[in-house]
C-alpha cells in the first residue's frame, strides 16, 4: 500500500492497521453493520409478478419487484403497445385503490399471482393535458427532431442503422454461417489514402424517421378556456384536430373522456356531433373517425416497443449535436404550448408553484448514509434534483440571454443586471462594480464562475456533514457567461455585508471569521490539503481561516451553514502569476516562467495537488529509509557501501521525477527500508517514547519535504499566499516562507515531472487522444491545465522520437488553433444582435475555414424595410451596441488574431497565416476543425458537404448555421458505491479471477442503475467491461448484448462520434464476428474507420488496430486484396508509431503474410514471414515460443512455393497435357481468423484445465509483484509492454495481467 504512495496521511496507516481490508472495497461501512455482502442483497429483493386486467384487451402478467413504487407499474401501462394510450387510470387490487407513490411490498396481500384491475378516473384539466402530451409523445416517437434541437435529454444513436437490429438472438435466424456471398466493399472513402472526407454519412437517414402521418395537426383549439357555462358541463378544454384524409373536426376533453363538437375554426358550437361516441382515450376516438390514424398509429407502435430501449430512455445531461439535416417545421401542440408558457410550471407532476431548488439540493444532502440502501438512496436523489437543475439553470440562462427574462435591477445597464427565474439566481461574467479590478477586470470575472465550480464539485466531494454549497452551473451561450446558483433563503432580503460572517467580501480588507466554520472546514482540510492560518484585518488583528479569505460562510434563514464563492479553492500557480522579488526554481526560469496571464486567478488544478503530495511522500519514505539504513549500518560498525544512494540523492530531491533510482540493488533494499518506516511511522504514532533517533529520523524526513508537522507526513498549502491584498501577521513569516517554497515546489513540479510523463506516457502509447476532448482529459488526469497546451508542444516537437508523437502534435494544434478561434468568437459574438446571428456565426466560419479568399457578411437589414427607424431599444442584449462590426473581419485578420492569441495565451509560435497554410504546415483536417470549433462554441451546422476549399465561392451561406447551443459546466454527482464495486471487480479481474470479478462487476451494475437510472458514462464503462469478461469465458451472446448497449450508451451519453464510441464500435463487431455475424461486424468497422477519418484522420496509432480488424475480417471472407489494403496500411502505421523493431509490427508483418499464403503469392508472404521472424529472433531470441512459431511458418510457406515452382514447371515442359497434383489453397478457417483477432485486440483466453489456472494464478501474482517493484524504474524492453508475448499461456500478454490489456478495462472520466 506504502510503495505506491495511495495513503499519505499517517492516520490512514493507523486506519488500515486497525482494521482488515475489507473484500469489497467498501470502506464506508461501519464495523458495525454485517459484512457488505448483506446489505447488497437487501436492495435486490426478489421478483414476482401479477396479473393485470385492462379494459379491452386480454389479461397478462407482469414481473414486479418489491421495491418498485406503485406508479412505476403506471410507466410500464403507458409505455407497452396495449396498452400505452391511457394515461389517467388507478389500479385496484381486491376492490382498493393502490395509492401512486406507495412501495409494492407495502401493499397489503400484494403477493404472486395477485390480480390488478386497471379502472379508468374521471380527467381533470391537468390529466387532460398530460393525456394530450402522452399522445403527442406516441405520435413523435419515432421521429428525431427533439434529439437535433437538443430538447427533453434526448439524443441520436445510429448503430441500428449499421446493425439492422440483427444482434442478439435475432442473429440466430439467418442461416449458420452466413457464408451467402456479402458485399464487403465499403464506400471509396472509407479506404486506406482516401483524400475525402465527407460529413453526410455522419448522420445516415434512419428508414423509420420518415415518419408515418398518423394525422395533420393537433393542436390547442382557439376556443379555450371553455366558458362558465361549458366549464359546468365538465368541459376541460378543446383541441383542433385535422385527419390524414384532410378532415377538419373540433374534439371536447371532458371529464368523461374525448368526443366530437360541433364547433368550426369562426362558430361556437360546444354539442356532441356525429358519431356520437364517448372515449376515455384520445387514440380511441382518433381510431374511430380516421382509417389512416388507425392503421398508421398501429404500425408507429409496433415499431416503437421494437426499438432497443436504450435508444429512447432520456439522458440525464442534454447532449447537442453539431450537425443536423435539414427539417420540415411542423405544427406540433405540446412545444407550442410550452413556448408560450415559458415551461415555469413545467414540472407539473409537482404539487405547488415553481421548484425550491435550494431546498430539494440541500435535503437530499441530509438524508441518513449508514448502510447501503441508505446511501444509494441519498446519492439517487442528490443525482436526480442535479440533473433536473442542470436541465432549469440551462433554460433559465438561454432565457436571460435571449432577452425573456426581467431583470431584477432593471434600472442599471446590461452588464450589472442580474435575473431570478424558477427560483434559481442568474448574474453574467462581467466584472461588477470592479470587483476583480486587482485580478484582471473582466478576464477574471469570466473564468471566476468555472473555479468557482470546480471549489464547488470540491467540496461536494467531500461531504462534510453541517457544510453546505450552492447548487451551481455555469452556462456559455452566444458568447456571454452566465452562472446559475440556486439562493439561499433570506439572503435577498439582506444586505451581503451583515450576513457574511466568516470570509472577507473585499478580498481581504476586512475579515471575519466564526469557530462553527473553522470547526466544518477544518474537516474539509486534510482531503483537499487546505492549511488552517491566520490573516490579518484591516485593524491588524489575526484572524484565522481554514480556506481562501474570499471563501465567504453565510447562515441562511434555514440554518443552514453555507460556504460560496470557493474561486480560490486551489493553490495559485506560480508560473503564471509574476511576484515582484520572488525567483521561480530553475526549472521553471528555463522554460520562460513566471508569465504574466490575462487574469490573477490561475489554480493549480487539484490532480496536481494530490501528485505532487504523493510525489513528496514516496520522497519521505526514500529520505528515512536511507537515514534508517545509514544508522543500522553504523549500529553494526560495517561501514556498508551506499554509493547508489548518499546523500547526493537528498539534495536532488526536486530535480528528478520519482523513480529515476539508479539501479536493482538500491531498490531492493529501499522497499526493505520502506517497511521499517512503515513500521516505524506507526510505533511513533502509537507511543511517544520511543527511541529518540527514529524519532529524530522522521523529524528530517519531514523538514526535508516541507511537510507542516514534524513528527508525521502532512503537506497542506495556504491559498492566500501571494494573494494581492492579504497579509499575515509577523508571528506566521517562517510558515509563510515554508508555504512560498511548497508552491515554487509545485510549479516547478507540474513541469519538471507531469508534463514529460505526459508526453512518455502519450510515447508509449499508454494513453491514446483521438481529438482535442480526450486530450484535455488526459492533461487533465495530470493535473496539467490547458494554458500549458503551448509547453506540452514544445516538448513534443523537441522529443527525440517526434515521429512516434505525430498523432499528439497535430491534435494539440488543432486544440490551440480551435481554442484561440473561440476566444475571438466568444467577443465576436457578443457585439451581433438576435436578427443577425446566423449570417455573423456563418461569416466567422468563412473566415476561419473556407479558401475563398474575400468572404462578404450579409448584413440583416436586407430582408425587410422597416418604415421608420426605431429608437435605440432600452434592453438591448447585456455587452456591446447592436453595431454591425462583426461583417468587417476577414480571413487575413482573424488568423493573425489566431496567431496573436495562441501567441499570448499559450506561448506558442504558429506558423501559418491563412486557413489553407495551417492545414499544410500541420498536416490538419478542415472537417476536423468544424467539429472541434462547432463542440467548443455549441454550433449547429446544416449536415451536407461543405466546399472548404473552392476559390470561387464561401464554404458556409448564413442557412447553413442552424442553432447555436449553450455550453453547460456542472457538477457531476458520483455513485460512491458502485464506483467502489467497479474498481474491487477491476482489480479482481487483473489477477485473473474472473468469476468473482464478473459477480462484483455486475453489482456495480445495478448500483449504477440504482443511483444514476439507465444512462450514465459510468454505468457505459461498466457494460463494457462486462462484455469483455463474458466473451472472455465464451458466452458471445451475452457479451453481445452486453457491448450492444455499451455502443447505444456511448452513442447517446457520450455523442455518436466521440473517439469513445469509436472504440466501442470496434469491440462490439469482434463480438458480432465471433458470434459469425460477418456483414454486420464489417459494417460496423467501416463504420468506426468513418469516424476515425472525420475525428482525426488516418496517421494515428489506433488506425493500426482498426485496419488490422478489417483486414483480418476481409481475409476471413476471402477478400483478399481489399484485405491486403488495409493490413498494409495498418504496417506502415505501426512502424512509424511503434519502430520498425517493435512487436506489434512481427504481428503485422504476419497478418501480411497470412493473406499473400492465400492469394498463393508466396515470394511476398515469405519476405514478410522473415521481416517478422527477424524482429521476433532479435527482441525475444532464437529459443522464444513466438520465434520457434514463425520459424515453422516459414519452412511451411518454403513448402509451398516449391511445390508452386514444380507444378509450374511441370506446366512449362509438358504444355496443358501435364498431369498436375491439385493444388491445395485453403481459405483460413473462421476459428484461425478469430484467434488473430483476439491476438490483436490483447484477449486472452484462459486454458481451462483447473492446474493451470493455479499456475496462471502464481504467475500472475509474481508478475503484479514485479511490476509494483519495478513501477518506479524505466523499463527497458518497453515494447513488450503492449506486445502479445507468451509466456505460459497461449499469447500470454508481455508483463501484464491477462485480460488486462487494452487500456479500455479502465474507467475514463
Amino acid at each position: 500500500m506504502l510503495l505506491n504512495g495511495d495513503c499519505p496521511e499517517s492516520l490512514k496507516k493507523e486506519e488500515a492497521a486497525a482494521e482488515p481490508p475489507r473484500e469489497n472495497g467498501l470502506d464506508e461501512a461501519d464495523p458495525g453493520d454485517e459484512t457488505t455482502g448483506q446489505e447488497v442483497i437487501v436492495i435486490q429483493d426478489t421478483g414476482f409478478s401479477v396479473k393485470i386486467l385492462a379494459p379491452g384487451i386480454e389479461p397478462f402478467s407482469l414481473q414486479v419487484s418489491p421495491q418498485e413504487m406503485v406508479q412505476e407499474i403506471h410507466q410500464v401501462l403507458m409505455d407497452r403497445e396495449d396498452t400505452c394510450h391511457r394515461t389517467c387510470f388507478s389500479l385496484h387490487l381486491d376492490g382498493n385503490v393502490l395509492d401512486h407513490f406507495s412501495e409494492l411490498r407495502s401493499v397489503e396481500g400484494l403477493q404472486e399471482g395477485s390480480v390488478l384491475r386497471v379502472v379508468e378516473e374521471p380527467y381533470t384539466v391537468r390529466e387532460a393535458r398530460i393525456h394530450v402530451r402522452h399522445v403527442r409523445d406516441l405520435l413523435k416517437s419515432l421521429d428525431p427532431s427533439d434529439a437535433f434541437n437538443g430538447v427533453d435529454c434526448n439524443s441520436l444513436s445510429f448503430l441500428s442503422v449499421f446493425t439492422d437490429g440483427d444482434l442478439g438472438d435475432s442473429g440466430k435466424r439467418k442461416k449458420g454461417l452466413e457464408m451467402d456471398p456479402i458485399d464487403c466493399t465499403p464506400p471509396e472513402y472509407i479506404l486506406p489514402g482516401s483524400r475525402e472526407r465527407p460529413l453526410c454519412p455522419l448522420q445516415p437517414q434512419n428508414r423509420d424517421w420518415k415518419p408515418l402521418q398518423c394525422l395533420k395537426v393537433l393542436t390547442m383549439s382557439g376556443w379555450n378556456p371553455p366558458p362558465g357555462n361549458r366549464k359546468m358541463h365538465g368541459d376541460l378544454m378543446y383541441l383542433f384536430v385535422i385527419t390524414a384524409e384532410d378532415r377538419q373536426v373540433s374534439i371536447t376533453a371532458s371529464t368523461r373522456g374525448f368526443y366530437l363538437n360541433q364547433s368550426t375554426a369562426y362558430h361556437f358550437n360546444p354539442k356532441p356531433a356525429s358519431p356520437r361516441f364517448l372515449s376515455h382515450s384520445l387514440v380511441e376516438l382518433l381510431n374511430q373517425i380516421s382509417p389512416t390514424f388507425k392503421k398508421n398509429f398501429a404500425v408507429l407502435q409496433k415499431k416503437r416497443v421494437q426499438r432497443h430501449p436504450f435508444e429512447r430512455i432520456a439522458t440525464p445531461f442534454q447532449v447537442y449535436s453539431w450537425t443536423a439535416p435539414q427539417a420540415e417545421h411542423a405544427m406540433d401542440c405540446v412545444r407550442a404550448e410550452d413556448a408560450y408558457t415559458s415551461r415555469l410550471g413545467y414540472e407539473e407532476h409537482i404539487p405547488g408553484q415553481t421548484r425550491d431548488w435550494n431546498e430539494e439540493l440541500q435535503t437530499t444532502r441530509e438524508l441518513p448514509r449508514k448502510n447501503l440502501p441508505e446511501r444509494l438512496l441519498r446519492e439517487r436523489a442528490i443525482f436526480k434534483v442535479h440533473s433536473d437543475f442542470t436541465a432549469a439553470a440551462t433554460r433559465g440562462a438561454m432565457a436571460v440571454i435571449d432577452g425573456n427574462v426581467m431583470a431584477i435591477n432593471p434600472s442599471e445597464e446590461t452588464k450589472m443586471q442580474m435575473f431570478i427565474w424558477n427560483n434559481i439566481f442568474f448574474s453574467l461574467g462581467f466584472d461588477v462594480r470592479d470587483h476583480y479590478k486587482d485580478f484582471g477586470g473582466d478576464v477574471a470575472a469570466y473564468v471566476a464562475p468555472t473555479n468557482d465550480l470546480n471549489g464547488v464539485r470540491t467540496y461536494n466531494a467531500v461531504d462534510v456533514e453541517g457544510l453546505y454549497t450552492l447548487g451551481t452551473v455555469v452556462v456559455d451561450y452566444r458568447g456571454y457567461r452566465v452562472t446559475a446558483q440556486s439562493i439561499i433563503p433570506g439572503i435577498l432580503e439582506r444586505d451581503q455585508e451583515q450576513s457574511v460572517i466568516y470570509g472577507s467580501i473585499d478580498f481581504g480588507k476586512t475579515v471575519v471569521s466564526h469557530p462553527r466554520y473553522l470547526e466544518l472546514l477544518e474537516r474539509t482540510s486534510r482531503p483537499l490539503k487546505i492549511l488552517r492560518h491566520r490573516v490579518l484585518n484591516d485593524r491588524d488583528e489575526e484572524v484565522e481561516l481554514c480556506s481562501s479569505v474570499e471563501c465567504k460562510g453565510i447562515i441562511g434563514n434555514d440554518g443552514r451553514h453555507y460556504i460560496l464563492d470557493l474561486l480560490r479553492t486551489f493553490p495559485p500557480d506560480l508560473n503564471f502569476l509574476p511576484v515582484p522579488g520572488e525567483e521561480l526554481p530553475e526549472e521553471c526560469a528555463r522554460a520562460g516562467f513566471p508569465r504574466a496571464h490575462r487574469h490573477k486567478l490561475c489554480c493549480l488544478r487539484q490532480e496536481l495537488v494530490d501528485a505532487f503530495v504523493e510525489h513528496r511522500y514516496l520522497l519521505f519514505m526514500k529520505l528515512a529509509a536511507l537515514q534508517l539504513m545509514q544508522q543500522n549500518a553504523s549500529q553494526l560498525e560495517t561501514p556498508s557501501s551506499l554509493e547508489n544512494g548518499g546523500p547526493s540523492s537528498l539534495e536532488s530531491k526536486s530535480e528528478d521525477p520519482p523513480g529515476q533510482e539508479a539501479g536493482s540493488e538500491e531498490e531492493s533494499s529501499s522497499t526493505s527500508g520502506l517497511a521499517k518506516v512503515k513500521e516505524l511511522a506507526e510505533t511513533i504514532a502509537a507511543d511517544d517514547g520511543t527511541d529518540p533517533r527514529s524519532r529524530e529520523v522522521i523529524r528530517n524526513a519531514c523538514k526535508a519535504v516541507g511537510s507542516i508537522s514534524s513528527t508525521a507526513f502532512d503537506i497542506r498549502f495556504n491559498p492566500d499566499i501571494f494573494s494581492p491584498g492579504v497579509r499575515f501577521p509577523e508571528s506566521c513569516q517562517d510558515e509563510v516562507r515554508d508555504q512560498k517554497q511548497l508552491l515554487k515546489d509545485a510549479a516547478a513540479f507540474l513541469l519538471s515531472c507531469q508534463i514529460p510523463g505526459l508526453v512518455k506516457d502519450c510515447m508509449e502509447h499508454a494513453v491514446l487522444p483521438v481529438d482535442g476532448a480526450t486530450l484535455a482529459e488526459v492533461m487533465r488526469q495530470r493535473g496539467i491545465n490547458m494554458r500549458y497546451l503551448g509547453k506540452v508542444l514544445e516538448l513534443v516537437l523537441r522529443s527525440p522520437a517526434r515521429h512516434q508523437l505525430d498523432h499528439v502534435y497535430k491534435i494539440g494544434i488543432g486544440e490551440l488553433i480551435t481554442r484561440s478561434a473561440k476566444h475571438i468568437f466568444k467577443t465576436y459574438l457578443q457585439g451581433v444582435e438576435l436578427s443577425g446571428l446566423s449570417a455573423a456565426i456563418s461569416h466567422f466560419l468563412n473566415c476561419f475555414l473556407s479558401s475563398y479568399p474575400n468572404p462578404v457578411a450579409h448584413l440583416p437589414a436586407d430582408e425587410l424595410v422597416s418604415k421608420k427607424r426605431n429608437k435605440r431599444r432600452k434592453n438591448r442584449p447585456p455587452g456591446a451596441a447592436d453595431n454591425t462590426a462583426w461583417a468587417v473581419m476577414t480571413p487575413q485578420a482573424l488568423w493573425k488574431n489566431i496567431c496573436q492569441e495562441a501567441k499570448n495565451y499559450f506561448d506558442f509560435d504558429l506558423e501559418c497565416e491563412t486557413v489553407d497554410q495551417a492545414v499544410e504546415t500541420y498536416g490538419l483536417q478542415k472537417i476536423t476543425l468544424l467539429r472541434e470549433i462547432s463542440l467548443k462554441t455549441g454550433i449547429q451546422v446544416l449536415l451536407k458537404e461543405y466546399s472548404f476549399d473552392s476559390r470561387h465561392k464561401p464554404a458556409f451561406t448564413e442557412e447553413d448555421v442552424l442553432n447555436i447551443f449553450p455550453v453547460v459546466k456542472h457538477v457531476n454527482p458520483k455513485a460512491s458505491d458502485a464506483f467502489h464495486f467497479f474498481q474491487s471487480g477491476q482489480a479482481k479481474v487483473q489477477q485473473g479471477f474472473l468469476k468473482e470479478g464478473c459477480e462484483l462487476i455486475n453489482e456495480a451494475l445495478n448500483l449504477f442503475n440504482n443511483v444514476y437510472g439507465a444512462m450514465h458514462v459510468e454505468t457505459c464503462a461498466c457494460l463494457r467491461l462486462l462484455a469483455r469478461l463474458h466473451y472472455i469465458m465464451g458466452d458471445y451472446a451475452e457479451a453481445l448484448s452486453n457491448q450492444q448497449k455499451a455502443v447505444l450508451m456511448s452513442e447517446r451519453v457520450m455523442g455518436t462520434e466521440h473517439p469513445n464510441t469509436i472504440q466501442e464500435y470496434m469491440h462490439l463487431a469482434l463480438y458480432c464476428f465471433a458470434s459469425s455475424q460477418l456483414s454486420t461486424a464489417l459494417s460496423l468497422l467501416y463504420r468506426a474507420r468513418y469516424l476515425m477519418l472525420l475525428v482525426f484522420g488516418e496517421d494515428h496509432p489506433e488506425m493500426a488496430l482498426l485496419d488490422n480488424n478489417i483486414g483480418l475480417v476481409l481475409h476471413g471472407v476471402m477478400e483478399y486484396d481489399l484485405s491486403l489494403r488495409f493490413l498494409e496500411n495498418a504496417l506502415a502505421v505501426s512502424t512509424k508509431y511503434h519502430g520498425p523493431k517493435a512487436l506489434k509490427v512481427a504481428l503485422s508483418h504476419h497478418l501480411v503474410a497470412r493473406v499473400y499464403e492465400s492469394k498463393a503469392e508466396f515470394r511476398s508472404a515469405l519476405q514478410h514471414e522473415k521481416e517478422g521472424y527477424t524482429i521476433y529472433k532479435t527482441q525475444l531470441g532464437e529459443d522464444h515460443e513466438k520465434t520457434k512459431e514463425s520459424s515453422e511458418y516459414l519452412k511451411c510457406l518454403t513448402q509451398q512455393a516449391v511445390a508452386l515452382q514444380r507444378t509450374m514447371n511441370e506446366i512449362y515442359r509438358n504444355g496443358s497435357s501435364a498431369n498436375i497434383p491439385p493444388l491445395k489453397f485453403t481459405a483460413p478457417s473462421m476459428a484461425s481468423v478469430l484467434e488473430q483477432l483476439n491476438v490483436i485486440n490483447g484477449i486472452l483466453f484462459i486454458p481451462l484445465s483447473q492446474k493451470d489456472l493455479e499456475n496462471l494464478k502464481a504467475e500472475v501474482a509474481r508478475r503484479h509483484q514485479l511490476q509494483e517493484a519495478s513501477r518506479n524504474r524505466d523499463r527497458a524492453e518497453e515494447p513488450m509492454a503492449t506486445e502479445p508475448a507468451p509466456a505460459g499461456a497461449p499469447e500470454d500478454l508481455g508483463s501484464q495481467p491477462p485480460a488486462a490489456k487494452d487500456p479500455s478495462p479502465s474507467v475514463q472520466g
